[in-house]
């Protein structure tokens, strides 16, 4: 196992991890994670090495020029923060970075060798990918572990996946070896509006980790910027008429797959997330 120097002690920590690329339809997974990190003031604990994972012809580094006029260049990269939740007292690493291009099996040790190194007790994937649900409706999210304790505990299924994946399923699969339990959530994002960002989707999994882990995460300007979003979608939808047709299909099949949700449960744990915001 790689061995880390001057990692701080962390209190009860859980890592939430997103890559740009393949898993990250529409930077919503990332998105997520760089919302995370503003919004809880987290701190750079380390970055990897780009040069060991990246091909630069492939994720290229990009220039930029100061106020000053001195110019820079921000390289590819995967780096890992740490915050700190009042609200639970406990920490969270972030990891938020590019899917690698090279030695993944290398990358996914040095990733879960600080998860280990930080006593992290649960190993939090984010992803997205493109699907066929309507822009009209809430986002699927999906939430599966092969943990048997949070398959008893949580409202989540067993992966059964079988494909080809990214770097977030192989990290999901390696915390088995590690002996870290793991849970990965998948938001779809309507593949006619597929383009970044996709605020709707990001919001999405944030109220999944809130419901699945009690997690109180500040929302900030999120939910509004889902509504822009969707406004905007309806507005290119009602400009042609086909894209119109193919989402009210699109909903038509969904409303008649679908049995009703607004159960008694699903109503209380909407008005305790309202109330657990109220007190914040």
């Amino acid at each position: 196992m790689i061995e880390f120097e001057d990692l701080p002690v962390l209190e009860n920590p859980i890592m939430i991890c997103a890559f740009e690329g393949w898993n990250d339809a529409a930077e919503s997974a990332s998105g997520v994670i760089s919302h995370l990190r503003d919004k809880w003031n987290a701190e750079l604990l380390l970055e990897l090495d780009p040069e060991e994972y990246y091909d630069y012809q492939v994720n290229r580094p990009h220039t930029y020029v100061t106020d000053s006029g001195e110019r820079g260049i921000v390289w590819p990269g995967t780096r890992i923060y740490s915050a700190h939740v009042p609200e639970l007292s406990r920490d969270v690493v972030l990891v938020a970075g590019i899917e690698p291009n090279i030695k993944w099996p290398q990358f996914i040790r040095e990733i879960l060798g600080v998860a280990t190194e930080l006593d992290t007790n649960l190993v939090l994937t984010l992803g997205a990918l493109l699907s066929d649900n309507p822009h009209t409706r809430p986002v699927p999210v999906s939430a599966t572990t092969n943990d048997p304790q949070m398959l008893l505990e949580l409202d989540v299924e067993r992966s059964t996946y079988e494909g080809p994946t990214g770097i977030v399923g192989a990290i999901a699969s390696a915390c088995e070896q590690f002996g870290i339990p793991s849970l990965s959530l998948w938001a779809s994002v309507p593949h006619y509006v597929g383009q970044s960002p996709c605020p709707k989707a990001s919001l999405a999994l944030v109220t999944k980790i809130e419901e699945l882990l009690d997690l109180p995460i500040p929302l900030g300007d999120l939910t509004e910027d889902a509504r822009a979003w969707e406004a905007g979608v309806n507005e290119l939808a009602r400009d042609d008429e086909e894209i119109a047709d193919y989402v009210a299909q699109l909903e038509e099949e969904q409303d008649t797959a679908e049995l009703p949700e607004a159960s008694g449960d699903a109503i209380a744990k909407e008005f305790e997330r309202y109330l657990r915001r109220r007190e914040r």
